[in-house]
């Protein structure tokens, strides 16, 4: 009971949060009233019976809202971007939601050695029929307008982009969410190393002295981690790697010329990428688990649980990180920087206490010095720059 309770501090906390994070675009004034939660919402967290009403506010009027909103000039001159911050409190709310309902969907169908595979490549279609019904639905999004060859252009983002939903999925199902979100943040050091051997990117002394910190965290976080578990440092990794990976090959797909006309936005983007994603796993799917699909569907049959949080996690999925894309292209680097922190210590410290999983003293410790790490590489570049001026 009082683990549920807890819970309930979240969505105000995250409003708060979404709040600071909007410190540097937003001025020093400003005032905001927090929506109200209702506990049946915060108790379904719990439950995985009950998820109907939060997915659906994020899927049905989110995500058309807010894509309207970017496409609109900012007006009058106000310092208040109330579109601005309910992104950062969807984005917040649906990694949130969406680490418990992935979560509890995995232990349901038996953890790592169930169906991680199965669940994580169901979870992208849930959110491609939610594409397909946007682009079907009459003035809700238009349909993109790129050539077979722009597609297959698409292809390596989204097999990266498989790889790192697929290898996140398979940590968390191995492990702690807590731990699993400890190592992620680290991933940092492997876009820099990626981007150094691979893409011939430039990254500073200064940015590199910052990796020993984030470096330093994950191992502390490691030897305090009460549920340690090789499997889940190993994917994370691997999810770090694929994530590294995906932001450098999205970076030059929307270098080519004429391809973001020709998809008509980010969302198109975002739905195009995980279609991609989606037929990837589904070939990797079939190969690991395929000859126990049908003692999946079985136990979908005879389980709510799974069945219900894997129908919501999938949706949560889709619209946080659609939700992000948009919120990154409205802000500068510094406020993201601060609000994908606060997201870190928010899923972490969140989900840790939902799911009763461990909070060592000294993975704690270890979580705050990796992402104060990962918050100071964000920022040393400008914090140098503006210490020689």
């Amino acid at each position: 009971m009082a683990r549920r309770s807890s819970t309930l501090l979240f969505p105000a906390a995250l409003l708060a949060l979404a709040a600071l994070a909007l410190w540097s675009n937003l001025g020093p004034s400003f005032a905001f009233a927090p929506p109200r939660a209702g506990v049946q919402g915060q108790a379904a967290a719990l439950t995985g019976s009950r998820f109907a009403a939060a997915p659906d506010a994020l899927a049905n009027g989110i995500q058309l809202k807010a894509e309207a909103a970017v496409s609109a000039a900012p007006g009058g001159g106000s310092k208040i971007d109330i579109p601005l911050m309910l992104y950062f409190l969807f984005w917040y709310l649906g990694n949130y939601y969406y680490n418990i309902t992935n979560k509890l969907a995995l232990n349901a169908a038996g953890g790592a050695s169930g169906f991680p595979m199965t669940i994580a490549t169901l979870q992208l279609g849930v959110g491609c029929i939610w594409a397909l019904l946007l682009w079907g639905y009459p003035d809700a999004r238009a349909l993109p307008k790129i050539t077979f060859d722009d597609w297959k252009k698409t292809l390596l983002v989204g097999f990266t982009s498989a790889g790192a939903h697929a290898a996140s999925v398979f940590a968390l199902s191995a492990g702690a969410v807590s731990f699993g979100q400890i190592v992620k943040a680290a991933e940092p050091a492997f876009a820099a190393l990626v981007g150094t051997l691979f893409y011939k990117s430039k990254v500073s002394f200064a940015k590199w002295l910052c990796l020993v910190p984030v470096i330093g965290g994950v191992c502390l976080a490691s030897l305090g981690e009460l549920d340690f578990a090789w499997a889940a440092l190993f994917t994370a990794g691997l999810a770090n790697v694929f994530a590294a990976f995906k932001g450098n090959e999205n970076k030059k797909l929307m270098s080519t010329d004429g391809l973001k006309d020709r998809m008509g936005g980010v969302g198109n983007q975002f739905a195009l990428t995980s279609i991609n994603s989606f037929l990837f796993c589904l070939v990797l799917m079939l190969v690991t688990e395929g000859y126990k699909f049908g003692e999946f569907v079985t136990l979908c049959k005879t389980s709510n649980i799974v069945l219900v949080n894997l129908i919501y996690s999938g949706l949560w999925f889709y619209g946080y990180n659609e939700l992000a894309t948009m919120t990154i292209k409205k802000t500068n680097a510094v406020t993201q920087s601060v609000a994908n922190t606060a997201k870190r210590v928010i899923v972490i410290v969140g989900v840790a206490i939902v799911m009763g999983e461990s909070l060592d003293p000294l993975k704690l410790i270890g979580c705050g010095v990796g992402i104060g790490g990962v918050f100071l590489y964000s920022v040393i570049d400008d914090l140098v720059k503006t210490a020689k001026k």
